[in-house]
């Protein structure tokens, strides 16, 4: 019963964050979203910058669960790179949820230094993460050789953020936006005979 109350908790405390942000974020408004006591909250995360801490791991686990791809990296890593990035882009209630308060999370680190430190290494995991599959795909021949994987990784995480970005306004459409990070894709690494995506469209 702990455990999935202390799941519910943060599940509730993510999505107030996307719908008001970190600092519209009020112990009192959560404890009653959810279902239990201010007391409660305070006991499994101590202070409020605790269950801060604790939902941003909580965002991140939940992204790597959902950017997971069946694509073995071993043998197609462009094409898990290309998978783990879509899944980035999809029209979803979870993938929505969460974008928006990692978007949130990256806004407060300007305003909270006590949270820059984790979000940059949220984002250093990312695109060390990206340019390994990229390093594997030029092994492979997959991928142009001329191309600094680090700095094409850097980019191209940088335009997940800013089609996410658009996404969720409604500034531009999520299959848009998806196309965009494929034609992206073949710039950075030259073009190759697409396979299909794991991740449904």
């Amino acid at each position: 019963m702990s455990s999935r109350r202390r799941l519910s908790i943060l599940e509730t405390t993510a999505r107030l964050i996307a719908r008001n942000g970190i600092r519209g974020l009020r112990v009192e408004e959560l404890a009653a979203e959810a279902g239990v006591s201010v007391g409660l909250v305070y006991y499994h995360f101590g202070d409020r910058s605790g269950l801060i801490r604790h939902t941003w791991e909580f965002i991140n686990e939940r992204a790597e669960r959902y950017t997971a791809s069946d694509v073995d990296p071993a043998v197609d890593p462009r094409g898990h790179l290309e998978d783990m990035l879509l899944a980035e882009l999809q029209d979803v209630p979870e993938v929505v949820e969460n974008s928006t308060a990692w978007g949130e999370f990256r806004a407060g680190a300007m305003f909270a230094a006590e949270l820059g430190p984790s979000v940059r290494e949220a984002l250093d995991r990312w695109v060390a993460d990206a340019a390994e599959l990229i390093r594997g795909a030029q092994s492979l021949g997959d991928a142009s050789a001329d191309t600094s994987a680090l700095d094409a990784a850097e980019r191209l995480t940088a335009l997940i953020e800013g089609l996410s970005e658009r996404w969720l306004t409604g500034a531009l459409p999520v299959e848009r936006a998806r196309d965009l990070l494929r034609g992206a894709l073949d710039l950075e690494l030259g073009r190759r005979e697409r396979q299909p995506a794991t991740v449904s469209d």
